[in-house]
């Protein structure tokens, strides 16, 4: 019985245990197809620890807001712990998306007034121990246990070694860039491709009167104003047409005291001023004068972007550029052979005479032509009379 008792007692001792230890790991990956790795094993003395997890699913980045994450292309994400021989620890959250327009929407979606500006990769915020930046077409969100004055520098090593978006997936959205920087507060600039984002960030229009699904872009500054702080918001769409049109029907919604059913109806904020330039409307709202509206809106000037350095996609024998220039080139030689031919052929004519003279050219015996003779037939003339 006392044998019995003790294998009992040493039995519910170790169940606890034993079921810790024996607890499934979570997985490193969750996805349904192949993630390709993002970040680095090591960079800048910091190394990984601990296994790195990966996910396709939007919300495993952010519950709250994984339709706003699909609305910028997410495409998936890893997660990574680091460490330093100092013993400092650094906490890695990398989001892929399908190109660079994403990464920057998702990294102004995510910034705040309260964040500083910072120079990593395509751009950078943070707010103490926290910095987020983009690059290409990866979002990073970097949690320092404790930072360092090289913590920047570091960071920037890490963005170099990020994989590269292919073709002109990497290159940023113009659109941002026509927003005045006078005025402009910083960190309150929002790229939006979607409703979902367009609601959350505070636009003075809705979703439905934006129309994404025309192909338009949003991005939306805020401005100080002599009254309080001033919205102005671009949207641009494919073509000067469907701009104009779009400018009407915001135009009829913003004269419409009551909004009929079915209608979308305007967001209050006050003043409301628009204007378009080619294919962007130009919107300014809030606490501001008509003057300073005016002033804003007209530093916006579209100016269609020209490329003369275009592939023509043809071969050597299409493209009308290389035939001209192989005629001129074809013109050169026969006048080349022509020059020397005739040089040659007079020069040895004038050889010949001056050391054979009357030898070979111009010979009495060979110098015979038809002659008609007319001297001879008016002298005769007389004589039959």
């Amino acid at each position: 019985m006392k044998f019995l008792r003790l294998l009992f007692v040493v039995f519910f001792l170790l169940l606890p245990a034993g079921a810790f230890a024996g607890e499934p790991a979570a997985p490193a990956v969750v996805s349904s197809k192949p993630i390709s790795p993002v970040l680095p094993a090591e960079f800048a003395g910091w190394q990984v620890k601990g296994t790195v997890a990966r996910s396709d699913d939007p919300a495993a980045a952010d519950a709250v807001n994984a339709a706003v994450l699909k609305e910028y292309g997410f495409q998936s994400l890893e997660k990574a712990a680091y460490t330093r021989d100092d013993g400092r620890n650094l906490a890695i959250k990398a989001a892929v998306f399908s190109d660079a327009s994403g990464a920057y929407g998702a990294f102004t979606f995510y910034c705040s007034a309260e964040m500083g500006a910072g120079t990593i990769g395509g751009g950078a915020a943070y707010l103490n121990s926290r910095v987020l930046f983009y690059q290409g077409n990866v979002l990073v969100d970097a949690m320092f246990d404790k930072t360092s004055v090289m913590s920047a520098s570091q960071l920037r090593e890490l963005a170099g070694l990020l994989p590269r978006a292919e073709g002109n997936k990497g290159g940023a959205p113009a659109l941002p860039a026509y927003l005045p920087k006078k005025g402009l507060e910083t960190n309150t600039t929002k790229y939006i491709l979607g409703p979902v984002a367009l609601a959350r960030v505070g636009s003075p229009l809705p979703g439905s009167l934006v129309d994404f699904t025309a192909g338009a872009e949003v991005v939306i500054g805020r401005y100080t104003a002599t009254a309080g702080d001033a919205t102005l918001m671009l949207i641009e769409y494919p073509t000067p047409q469907i701009a104009a049109e779009r400018q009407r029907q915001i135009d009829a919604s913003h004269q419409v005291a009551q909004p009929q059913p079915g209608v979308a109806a305007m967001v209050d904020v006050g003043p409301f001023y628009d204007a378009r330039t080619g294919p962007i409307l130009v919107i300014a709202a809030g606490p501001i004068s008509k003057s300073e509206a005016r002033s804003l809106m007209s530093s916006i000037s579209y100016e269609a972007d020209v490329t003369w350095n275009e592939n023509t996609y043809l071969s050597k024998k299409d493209n009308m550029a290389n035939f001209l220039f192989n005629a001129i080139v074809l013109c050169g030689i026969v006048v080349g052979l022509s020059l020397v031919a005739g040089i040659a052929f007079g020069g040895v004519r004038v050889v010949v005479k001056r050391f054979f003279p009357d030898s070979v050219f111009d010979r009495r015996e060979a110098m015979e032509f038809i002659s008609l003779h007319l001297d001879d037939h008016r002298e005769a003339a007389p004589r039959e009379r």
